[in-house]
C-alpha cells in the first residue's frame, strides 16, 4: 500500500505555504495574486470534500423529479430537466422543482462562495 499524502493534503500544504510563508512577504500585486491563489485552493478543497455528497443528492433529486431511473449522468438528467422546463412541461408549479433548484444552487454556492451574504437569507 502506498503511504502518500492525499490530494487534499497536498493542496492544503500548498495553501499553507502561500498563506503562512509566501503571502506575508509579498506586497502589492503579488500579494493580491497570493490571496487569489489561496482562495482558489480553498475552493478546490471544499469541492473535493462537498461535491460527492452534493452530486448524490442532486442525482436523487433529479431522478425523483423526472421520474426516471438512475442510469443517466447528472449532465444528461440536467439537460432533460432543462428541456422540460423550456418546453413548459415543468413549471414553477411542478411539485418539488423549486426546492430542487434551490437545494442544488445552494450546494454549489457553498462550495464556490461559502461566505456569500445571501446564504443566510436563502437557508431560511
Amino acid at each position: 500500500m502506498h503511504d502518500q499524502p492525499s490530494v487534499s493534503e497536498l493542496i492544503e500544504a500548498v495553501k499553507s505555504f502561500i498563506d503562512d510563508t509566501a503571502a506575508p512577504n509579498l506586497k502589492g500585486h503579488a500579494a493580491f495574486h497570493a490571496r487569489v491563489a489561496s482562495n482558489a485552493l480553498a475552493t478546490v478543497l471544499r469541492d473535493l470534500e462537498q461535491r460527492p455528497s452534493a452530486e448524490t443528492q442532486e442525482r436523487t433529486g433529479l431522478t425523483t423529479l423526472l421520474e426516471t431511473d438512475d442510469n443517466q449522468s447528472i449532465d444528461q438528467l440536467n439537460r432533460e430537466l432543462s428541456a422540460r422546463i423550456q418546453s413548459g412541461e415543468m413549471t414553477i408549479e411542478t411539485p418539488g422543482l423549486i426546492e430542487h433548484l434551490k437545494r442544488t444552487t445552494m450546494a454549489q454556492v457553498e462550495i464556490d462562495q461559502p461566505r456569500y451574504s445571501g446564504m443566510r437569507t436563502a437557508k431560511r
